[in-house]
């Protein structure tokens, strides 16, 4: 079927032709081809006019296939310049196709040269890149290298609650004594360095006594109902400035410090960044004083819900859990106490194994002072030395018995200690609740009898709703802080059980290991002076004199053959 020129598919005149057969019609269609081919110098389409639309007409239309050159691009040649703009090589891969672009999308094209145009853009991906008109392809992704996965295998993996905590590290030391005669004491010199973002710096120090530690502990207590706060030391009147006295206190207070910056509660307390960070310690103190006087010792979490903390009664424990949790710290204390008394008696034991070497050691040196024969009073005057090296052995080992096992096991007396104070803590709690029970039981008593009277007393009977209402609030509270420490207490005792069993365990061993270390220190002391006792029976004395009065070692003159040895000792007699 032929189509009429002047009705053309998509409603355009493609041609003005006079003659209307097909060779002419032909002719002409090929030569619209090439000038669509050929590219513009500007972009401005070449006016075509429009004639009078008619019908539209669908028919078949029969389509003459020319032979082109499509070796650069598989759409077809896209002009003169398609050679010097296409990036593709014969070494690279074909460029996928791409898609069409939604501004091209259901745009209805108005003439033979405009599809043409279009359809060269769209031949090329690269151009519609080049022009920012096109899908970008992503870059390509590149595989981890060795060296990062390596690192990132190296690098432990922690939890999601100790990355959340903050971490310190804070040590005890530089004691030194400052004061008069009157006023003396220890101040020693608290380093933290820490990871929380509460404080200005992650590493600073301050200078603390002892009395800064207790009141840091009172206030843990107060702030903290039902935690077991880790104590400090007890205090010492006599002997506070013994060196080995200030060694134990200074470890002792620096545990003390690392298991409450651990504790997950405690490390939020604000009297703890105080204690850590304050330059004026003692003025910051008495500002927070001031700020809550009617604060006390152990009544800070009941003032602020407004409920009075008294003795009450005696107590008497129904849960069947912490009674036996208060019968097993009533053994535990007093077995504790009596290793810490055979402790005691061990370090006493050494101490005077150090005193009765020094003794011994005098006593030889004084010996060989009064021997007229060298060969006697050298091996004295060797073994007198020997002993006084195994008098420090002594003192130092009892030293360390105390920093090991025995600063444990005071530590855990102490500890024991707070826990009996969340306890009375817990009681107190206990003792306010019913209190506030009873109180709330005399308001309803008023009330009821209020209401009994009629109208007449409405006034007092608003008031007596009012106060029950506020009773009712009090033992709600009291009872859910009553229940709130118990469950905390749970939580406490469990703590206070794993830590018990790994800071024993530590301290067990590092009491062996130092117990083995001075064995094999002794040991090798007595082998030493044994040899040299063996090259004097060979016929040298203990220590060879020589001409210039320096003493060697016998070692190193020993004679060559034992047989030689009498004859050199009778011509030296």
């Amino acid at each position: 079927m032929d189509l009429d020129a002047g009705d053309s598919p998509w409603g355009d005149v493609p041609s003005q032709s006079t003659s209307r057969n097909g060779s002419t019609s032909g002719e002409h269609a090929t030569a619209s081809e090439q000038s669509s081919q050929q590219p513009s110098s500007n972009n401005v389409r070449s006016p075509v006019r429009r004639g009078p639309r008619g019908t539209r007409k669908i028919s078949a239309q029969t389509t003459k296939l020319e032979t082109v050159d499509d070796t650069l691009d598989p759409l077809g040649p896209l002009g003169d310049k398609a050679d010097d703009t296409s990036p593709t090589t014969p070494d690279q891969a074909p460029t996928p196709p791409q898609k069409e672009t939604f501004a091209g999308r259901n745009v209805r094209p108005t003439s033979s040269t405009s599809q043409a145009s279009s359809a060269a853009g769209m031949a090329d991906p690269m151009s519609l890149e080049e022009d920012g008109a096109g899908v970008r392809n992503p870059p390509p992704v590149q595989a981890p290298s060795e060296a990062d996965s390596s690192k990132r295998q190296s690098e432990p993996s922690i939890s999601v609650e100790k990355a959340a905590n903050p971490t310190f590290d804070i040590t005890v030391g530089d004691p030194h004594k400052v004061g008069d005669l009157t006023s003396s004491h220890i101040v020693y010199q608290v380093r933290t360095k820490t990871t929380s973002k509460a404080y200005r710096q992650p590493e600073f120090a301050v200078s603390r006594r002892y009395r800064d530690f207790l009141w840091l502990y009172n206030s843990m207590h107060s702030n903290n109902p039902g935690v077991v706060v880790p104590p400090p030391p007890e205090k010492q009147a006599v002997g506070r400035f013994d060196t080995n006295f200030v060694e134990s206190r200074r470890a002792a207070l620096e545990r003390m410090l690392n298991k409450i910056a651990a504790h997950p509660i405690l490390q939020h307390d604000g009297d703890l960044k105080i204690f850590l960070e304050s330059e004026s310690f003692n003025l910051d103190v008495k500002n927070k004083e001031n700020r809550e006087p009617d604060l006390g010792q152990n009544k800070g979490m009941f003032s602020s819900f407004g409920i009075s903390v008294g003795g009450g009664g005696k107590f008497v424990e129904h849960d069947d859990w912490f009674h036996d949790r208060k019968i097993y710290l009533d053994a535990l204390e007093n077995q504790l106490k009596a290793l810490m008394k055979s402790i005691d008696t061990v370090v006493a034991q050494r101490k005077g194994l150090a005193e009765a070497a020094g003794d011994f050691s005098a006593s030889l040196h004084a010996l060989a002072a009064v021997e007229l024969s060298p060969a006697l009073s050298s091996p004295l005057d060797g073994l007198s030395d020997l002993q006084l090296r195994i008098r420090e052995l002594y003192e130092r080992q009892a030293q360390q018995d105390v920093l090991t096992l025995g600063i444990t096991i005071d530590e855990y007396l102490r500890l024991i200690g707070s826990i009996k104070t969340a306890f009375s803590q817990r009681q107190k709690a206990f003792h306010s609740w019913h209190a506030a029970e009873s109180e709330m039981q005399k308001r309803k008593h008023t009330q009821e009898k209020l209401l009994r009277q009629g109208k007449t007393q409405q006034d007092r009977l608003n008031q007596a709703n009012a106060d029950v209402a506020d009773a009712e609030r009090k033992v709600h509270q009291a009872r859910l802080l009553f229940e709130d420490m118990g469950r905390l207490m749970r939580n406490e005792l469990q703590r206070f059980e794993k830590e018990k069993v790994e800071d024993f365990k530590s301290g067990v061993e590092t009491f062996l290991e130092s117990a083995v270390e001075a064995q094999k220190e002794l040991i090798e002391l007595w082998e030493t002076f044994l040899l040299q006792l063996d090259a004097g029976e060979e016929g040298n004395p203990f220590y060879a004199t020589p001409k210039d009065g320096t003493n060697a070692p016998a070692e190193s003159a020993q004679p060559e053959n034992s047989e030689s040895a009498p004859a050199v000792a009778a011509e030296e007699a």
